[in-house]
């Protein structure tokens, strides 16, 4: 078993001149950055006097968690034996807070769109969200459930359109 480590620097942009004196004072912007890669520019969600032009923690989560699943999703695809040619999805959280200020996550709700080649196969790309989910680090790391509401779809292939086949299935959890 390897460990692995992860390193980020997040250093804050939001000074504007009299530091924290008021909460209205300052800015909640800040970068994000790791070596070798692009910075993010990061801020509160703009009901926390925050940048609605940048990323805020909520989203970022949110993104960790659709990107994880999608990668552990393809990752299924390849040893389940069916080909993904699309994925998309649209990835939602509810942050619920407390009296006293703080808050939390609740719940992730994934939308993944999937498109595979095999229509004999639509099953098997149904269930291989739960087990990318099993293997999901972020998933699997987070206090919250994260549901999937799937949609698998098969290619539709030059006779199918001719016909003008539907191809979608129904929505998986």
């Amino acid at each position: 078993m390897h460990d692995h480590t992860y390193q980020v620097s997040v250093r804050w942009t939001g000074d504007r001149g009299t530091g924290t004196t008021g909460y209205r004072e300052y800015g909640r912007d800040h970068v994000v950055s790791a070596s070798g890669k692009h910075d993010l520019l990061g801020s509160a969600d703009p009901t926390f006097r925050g940048d609605r032009d940048r990323w805020n923690p909520e989203e970022l989560l949110t993104a960790a968690l659709a990107q994880c699943h999608m990668l552990s999703y393809l990752h299924v695809a390849v040893t389940e034996g069916f080909t993904v040619l699309a994925y998309e999805d649209r990835a939602t959280a509810a942050l619920n807070l407390n009296r006293d200020g703080s808050g939390e996550i609740t719940g992730a709700t994934l939308h993944p769109v999937v498109t595979i080649a095999e229509p004999d196969r639509v099953a098997d790309a149904e269930a291989a969200h739960a087990t990318a989910n099993g293997l999901c680090f972020i998933a699997r790391s987070v206090a919250f459930p994260v549901h999937h509401e799937a949609l698998v779809r098969v290619r539709e292939t030059d006779s199918d359109a001719a016909l003008g086949a539907d191809s979608s299935t129904r929505a998986a959890d």
